[in-house]
């Protein structure tokens, strides 16, 4: 089969800040664009200064909203916020946010008098600044689509399981590794995963106790005894369902254990806790600035927004 030649560059440019810089320009790579490297800092009383120098009609601005490193998915939202402001009056006349995490997520509902549905008001303020939203498997619990989430604004959530599956398939992961996945919000991943692998899988299910405690149990069946298992989960917040499922699966019989996920919340330091627990090694995408960060995303999200772009063209 004769190789395709170099895909189409999109007509517009690539916005992002230093701490997304690697991620963000092998986005740009990828797309044939030019990456406009902007700047967000704090005033001595705390409040943010965003420079972006980029004066495309056409811009996508590349930001995760949320750092591991300072757990401050706040700075981040209102740091993107202004952007798109002073993009729009250096003439930008579309912006696509390009957020492979997207925060304030979860709480799509009221679960007790007065608590804020943070979710409904977030996604209305970014709607009403971009045009059109990405994200990379939002955290979506209640909430049936991404766009019903950003009412009224294209949004695209893309999968990164095209993105893990080549991880492992670069490792030749051996044929009787099992994938697990923690819950039923991960299921979905999970045997997209063992689909394209022709791996085995299973799915737990976890009972949550408070924002940290959780116990998970293996469902009934062929289990890990004997055969290394790979956990899979969409965001690794704490650590703690992690440790929950790798203490079942090692005391099923796994040989080996590891964990793959989209996105690498806990703090870097809480990794020697994960090895701990028995995990041999833990791996992620780049949607977020993680020493796990190996699986980059910048095919899967290329391919997702020279789709959305070449749309917006056709109009």
């Amino acid at each position: 089969m004769a190789e395709s030649g170099p895909k189409e560059a999109i007509a517009a440019g690539l916005c992002a800040f230093a701490e997304d810089e690697a991620p963000a320009r092998r986005l740009a790579d990828a797309l044939g664009v030019a990456l406009h490297t902007g700047e967000a800092r704090s005033f001595p009383d705390g409040e943010s200064l965003v420079r972006v120098p980029c004066r495309d009609s056409s811009v996508l601005l590349y930001r995760s909203l949320n750092d591991p490193y300072r757990l401050d998915p706040n700075s981040r939202l209102v740091e993107v916020l202004l952007a798109a402001a002073a993009l729009r009056d250096q003439g930008a006349r579309r912006l696509v946010l390009v957020a492979p995490y997207l925060s304030y997520m979860r709480q799509d509902a009221a679960f007790r008098p007065g608590e804020a549905v943070s979710q409904r008001l977030v996604g209305r303020l970014i709607a009403q600044a971009f045009d059109a939203v990405v994200s990379v498997d939002p955290h979506l619990h209640r909430t049936k689509s991404l766009a019903d989430v950003f009412l009224g604004t294209e949004a695209l959530a893309v999968s990164a399981a095209p993105a893990l599956a080549a991880l492992l398939r670069a490792d030749s992961v051996p044929r009787d590794t099992l994938l697990i996945g923690p819950d039923e919000e991960s299921s979905l991943l999970v045997w997209s995963l063992a689909s394209a692998l022709a791996l085995d899988c299973a799915v737990a299910a976890k009972t949550r106790s408070g924002d940290r405690g959780v116990s998970v149990r293996l469902p009934a069946g062929p289990g890990p005894n004997g055969r290394p298992v790979i956990l899979v989960d969409d965001v690794i917040s704490t650590g703690a369902t992690l440790v929950e499922c790798a203490r079942a699966a090692r005391e099923a019989g796994a040989t080996r254990i590891e964990a793959l996920a989209v996105h690498a919340l806990f703090p870097p330091e809480r990794e020697a806790d994960l090895r701990a627990a028995g995990l041999a090694r833990g791996r992620c995408t780049d949607s977020l600035p993680h020493p796990c960060g190996t699986a980059a995303l910048a095919p899967v999200l290329a391919d997702a927004l020279r789709g959305l772009v070449g749309r917006a063209g056709r109009r």
